[in-house]
């Protein structure tokens, strides 16, 4: 049994003494221990080599003190699994030596062995397991078919993803064919973490928002919906949608447990938009996390008032900068957990 099941209870929408809180890529640049290793090795090795990614993934839970891990990985290990070239290059981020950009680049994608391809994923959870000693769940992620779509056609980041949306616009049969494989891959890639033992799963749909309200329905949801129909049975599923507050009501409709909520939207709209009974998660701006620890901590008080204790999960409205200190860090979690009404 998990020691500390706040995340777990909260998730199943349990009445709490306070709600449990963790923080997206927590386990990451902002600790001098991660950057250590950074130095040591590159990043890819950091996500293939079990002992590494355990190691990163329990950092944050023994130096600041959330209620949940998240495993350390990337979105990206998905495409690589697929036959997709992907490199992470220093100032730059993701790289894509050869972006898909036509029908017949979409036909030489495949949909892999998940085991084969990406077994080391689930060693590292089984060894974080381990190491975590049944002190608090471990949280397992992938991107959203549409967020890996977006970069496996533009190639690398982008403030806009214009390639990638020509493509679904231009090319719609090869571009819904390459999303509906990265779909089953992420089905078959979340069902084998679940397998080897994280206690809840979260996908991220980090350019939802770059797409209008009814091309989302078309390119985005409706392959988000496919992931937590075929996962919901066998775990709690979180969805979290950069930008996407305009689907809160379809997502509260959808099955999953949660959803998080990024911070230009109001707790108060996100409740009314999701019918006020499924659990949020979210939605403290990150850039926040820079005011003096007073202030986070006023404000983090402010953040669950709002939202209720009840239902919620405190969390980052995206994934903490690297240019937080650490101090602040866990002036965010301490505030949480010394919330009283």
């Amino acid at each position: 049994m998990i020691k500390n099941d706040l995340f777990l209870r909260a998730l199943k929408g349990e009445t709490v003494e306070r709600p449990p809180v963790w923080m997206m890529r927590q386990a990451g640049r902002y600790l001098p221990e991660f950057m250590a290793l950074k130095n040591k090795y590159d990043f890819f090795t950091r996500c293939r080599t079990p002992e590494l990614a355990s190691e990163i993934t329990v950092q944050p839970i023994d130096i600041i003190g959330p209620d949940a891990a998240i495993l350390f990985s990337d979105i990206l290990v998905i495409p690589q699994a697929m036959n997709i070239e992907v490199e992470m290059k220093d100032g730059i981020g993701p790289w894509l030596p050869k972006p898909i950009r036509t029908a017949k680049d979409v036909d030489e994608v495949i949909v892999p062995d998940v085991q084969e391809e990406l077994g080391y994923v689930m060693e590292a959870i089984i060894m974080t397991k381990e190491k975590l000693g049944n002190r608090v769940p471990l949280i397992g992620f992938a991107g959203s078919p549409w967020t890996i779509m977006c970069y496996a056609v533009q190639g690398q980041g982008s403030k806009n993803f214009d390639k990638a949306k020509g493509f679904c616009f231009t090319e719609p049969v090869a571009a819904h064919a390459l999303l509906q494989k990265i779909t089953d891959t992420t089905i078959t890639y979340l069902k084998a973490k679940v397998a080897a033992g994280v206690n809840a799963v979260q996908v991220f749909d980090s350019w939802g928002g770059m797409l209008s309200p009814v091309d989302y329905q078309e390119f985005s949801w409706k392959y988000i919906q496919q992931i937590v129909d075929a996962l919901k049975d066998e775990t709690e599923v979180i969805v979290f949608g950069k930008g996407c507050w305009f689907a809160l009501q379809d997502m509260a409709k959808s099955g999953a447990a949660a959803l998080g909520v990024d911070w230009t939207c109001s707790p108060r709209n996100a409740r009314y938009l999701t019918g006020g009974n499924i659990t949020l998660q979210g939605n403290f701006d990150p850039s926040r996390l820079l005011s003096p620890p007073s202030e986070i901590k006023k404000m983090v008080k402010e953040m669950i008032d709002a939202f209720g204790k009840d239902r919620y999960i405190a969390n980052l409205g995206h994934g903490i900068l690297p240019n937080i200190p650490v101090a602040n860090a866990k002036a965010f979690v301490d505030a949480v957990k010394e919330y009283k009404i």
